[in-house]
């Protein structure tokens, strides 16, 4: 009690929550969450004629007393009143990602006769319950999925489950095995193909084809499909790989029968065309291939050279030769003894198919070709030949096996590339026998080689003493010729020192005389460059003295002229005397000339307008003048003109 007095304030809202649902129960009112949807049982009929659901059905779709097929969706309804309805809430059918839905049917028609799932019927993936019924609806297990997603789907009809999706590995085949459909012909071990049905993931489409249950010729590749297991099995096996080196020659058990391209002289069996019964005339080759070995079968065959080992202690790595062991034969002096063979064969491509149509396989083809055609033909060489014989003619033997063997395998289709003998034991008895008798003769052959080789020692003894004999002539003989070789060598050496002081001197003469052409080359063209420069220069002096001297010649002209003309004018207008008079004068002045002497003498009468003093005065005023004259002749050339004047 106390308790519920601690926590009244969480059961009033409980209590609030139950009389709520309580209440709107009681007026027929439900509300659906957006979750769920409503699972409807009917508990009675009141009124109509529909009271009860007919013989062998569970699930009412005209209002009769039961579960209703139809759910209620989220929502509110009214009218469902309490004590007529039952409301189951039930939650959306989720399938999750990489899953299906798988749906069994608990209501509906009964399966047809000789199937075990029942045909799709539009229902909108099975969540329309009524439409499901009146389609026809079959119930048992559906053939028809469902795929990742959310449903609204009424479980008093549909039983769900979830499976995973069917994934088929990388190189890897998935054979079919469907478990409804049509019974396989009779004398087929797989059905017919059939198409439209996408990777079997259509059932109903594979179903209305008349498509066979059982094994499948069809095959699915790698990848996620959505496939339902109650109607197939898939079982995953590895393609099927061609290596190079080899062609796959395919038998097929299933398809039409076709037309043998063998041709009339092939009695061994059909070729056939792609895609139909037996022999296909086109192999595969190298690389990997998508078959489904369970209606057909892949024989690889070699088409490089194959070798065969008729040896107990080899075989090679394809192991078609693990059977074969080392020929015994008997010679024909009774001898039994061992040999071992090796075979080399080929098969061309085009080849291959008649191979395997005659023989099955290529173990087939060993096993009754190749070991009794080499095995009797080399016990028949030896009866003809003794051991020792045999054994001594052996490449001889070796080439006739290898043409009569190939002429043998051409009749099979095959090519006989080379026939090589091995080891070959001879019995033990003959063998030493052999050996004793070669033993014998080696030796006597060893006794004349020594007695050969001891009258050769006594040549030798005798030789060897005339040579010593002979040893000083000898040493002598080389003295001397070994002296006049040195001789030779000291005078070849003295003319090559020579040759070579004669080679050097005129190599330096000759540099000397390239060197001193070369310095006089050099001088003269110093020399020429040097006179053209003179000349240059003369030239150019000259042409300005003809320059200078003319225009100082026109020059003077000109000064010479008009101081000719200012004395004629000065003359005109003075008189000739006295022009003169003031020439002197200027003269004495400009000069500064002394007219009257430091000391002056005088005698006579005292007259000195005619005494010796004025005559010597007058002479030497006279000398001054000259004098003067002269230098300004001198620094100032007259012309012709100014000395007429």
């Amino acid at each position: 009690m106390s308790y519920i007095v601690d926590y009244w304030w969480v059961i009033i809202p409980i209590i609030l929550l139950i009389s709520y649902k309580l209440i709107f129960r009681l007026f027929g009112i439900i509300i659906i969450p957006e979750d769920k949807i409503g699972l409807v049982t009917k508990k009675f009929v009141l009124f109509g004629a529909n009271k009860e659901l007919p013989a062998g059905r569970i699930i009412a779709i005209d209002g009769e007393a039961g579960f209703q097929a139809q759910p209620l969706a989220p929502g509110i309804y009214f009218w469902k009143w309490i004590w007529q309805y039952e409301i189951t809430q039930q939650s959306f059918t989720v399938i999750p990602e990489g899953k299906i839905g798988l749906v069994v049917a608990k209501d509906g028609k009964q399966l047809e006769t000789g199937f075990i799932l029942a045909r799709k019927v539009d229902c909108d993936s099975f969540q329309d319950s009524e439409a499901f019924l009146r389609n026809g609806g079959r119930k048992g297990r559906q053939s028809a999925i469902i795929t990742a997603g959310t449903y609204r789907i009424n479980t008093f009809l549909f039983e769900i489950s979830t499976y995973d999706m069917t994934h088929i590995n990388e190189n890897m085949v998935g054979i079919v095995t469907t478990m409804d459909g049509m019974p396989i012909e009779e004398g087929n071990i797989a059905g017919k193909q059939v198409l439209g049905h996408n990777n079997f993931q259509d059932c109903d489409a594979f179903l209305e084809a008349n498509g066979n249950k059982g094994l499948q010729p069809e095959i699915i590749l790698a990848g996620s499909y959505y496939l339902n297991p109650w109607f197939i099995q898939v079982e995953q096996i590895k393609m099927t790989e061609i290596p190079i080196g080899y062609v796959g020659v395919v038998i097929s058990y299933v398809g039409s029968e076709g037309k043998d391209l063998s041709g009339t002289e092939f009695k061994h069996g059909n070729i056939v065309s792609k895609g139909e019964k037996g022999v296909w005339a086109e192999p595969l080759g190298p690389g990997k291939y998508p078959v489904n070995t369970f209606i057909m079968r892949v024989e690889l065959v070699p088409t490089t050279n194959l070798v065969l080992n008729w040896a107990n202690a080899r075989s090679e790595s394809h192991q078609l030769d693990k059977n074969l062991s080392t020929i015994t034969v008997r010679s024909k002096d009774g001898f039994p003894f061992n040999l071992d063979v090796s075979q080399i064969i080929h098969i061309p491509t085009t080849e291959a198919p008649k191979v395997i149509a005659r023989f099955g396989s290529m173990m087939n083809l060993v096993g009754q070709v190749l070991e009794p055609t080499i095995g009797n033909y080399f016990r028949n060489s030896a009866q003809d030949s003794d051991v020792i014989a045999f054994l001594s003619t052996r490449k001889e033997r070796q080439d006739a096996a290898k043409s009569k063997i190939s002429q043998v395998l051409d009749q099979y289709n095959v090519n006989g590339v080379d026939t090589l003998i091995g080891d070959i034991v001879p019995p033990e008895s003959l063998m030493k026998t052999l050996t004793d008798r070669k033993i014998a003769e080696e030796q006597n052959t060893t006794f004349e080689t020594q007695k050969r080789a001891e009258v050769t020692r006594q040549a030798l003894e005798k030789e060897t003493a005339v040579a010593d004999m002979q040893k000083e002539i000898v040493k002598a003989d080389q003295g001397v010729l070994i002296s006049e070789r040195i001789a030779d060598a000291a005078v070849k050496k003295a003319t090559g020192e020579a040759q070579s002081v004669k080679i050097s001197s005129n190599a330096e003469a000759d540099r000397l005389k390239v060197i001193a052409a070369a310095d006089a080359e050099k001088t003269k063209l110093s020399a020429n460059a040097e006179a053209e420069k003179v000349k240059m220069l003369a030239n150019a002096n000259a042409e300005k003295i003809s320059v200078t001297g003319t225009a100082e010649a026109q020059s003077i002209l000109a000064v010479g002229k008009s101081n000719a003309e200012s004395y004629r004018l000065a003359v005109e207008a003075m008189g000739g005397d006295n022009f003169s008079r003031l020439k002197v004068t200027e003269a004495i002045g400009k000069d500064k000339i002394k007219v009257i002497p430091d000391v002056l003498i005088t005698g006579g009468n005292g007259d000195g307008a005619n005494g010796p003093i004025s005559g010597l005065l007058g002479l030497k005023l006279l000398e001054e003048v000259s004098k003067n004259m002269g230098k300004n002749v001198e620094e100032k050339p007259h012309t012709d003109t100014d000395t007429k004047k």
